[in-house]
């Protein structure tokens, strides 16, 4: 399949050409405005005979998935230009947040070292308690 300048539908189709059925080797994922997304669902609200909805989707090339999300979306007021959930790396911290986080791992790191070097004082005490009672026992053998 040759990739020339073809002309596109409001939905991402060929506009003047019919369906290819030969498959892509890498699909691309179709993005919808919002302003689209809001046009198909009042057209799909506005369908009141049988049949129309399934009509609707299979002129524009959509699922019945897609209104299925579109209209969670519209119900909870996220139903917007994609400007408002931003993808990729998140915005910077500011240079109090990143020293509290810095003092955060530190503390914990401190925290873990001095765990070991209880654990280690205590392991010598009754190691030097242990020797302490063997040497006495020595010490009465030889008297």
């Amino acid at each position: 399949m040759s990739q020339s300048s073809t002309k596109l539908q409001e939905n991402g189709h060929p506009a003047d050409r019919e369906a290819d059925p030969e498959v892509v080797p890498k699909a691309r994922r179709r993005t919808f405005t919002a302003a689209y997304k809001q046009r198909i669902l009042r057209e799909a609200d506005g369908c009141n005979k049988r049949g129309r909805v399934g009509a609707l989707l299979r002129r524009e090339g959509l699922y019945s998935s897609h209104l299925t999300n579109w209209r969670r979306e519209r119900d909870a007021n996220r139903l917007s230009d994609s400007s408002e959930r931003r993808r990729g790396r998140k915005p910077q911290q500011s240079a109090a947040e990143k020293e509290s986080a810095r003092l955060r791992r530190e503390n914990a790191r401190l925290r873990k070292q001095l765990e070991q070097a209880n654990l280690i004082i205590s392991a010598q005490k009754k190691l030097a308690q242990a020797l302490e009672q063997t040497l006495d026992q020595k010490d009465e053998k030889e008297r």
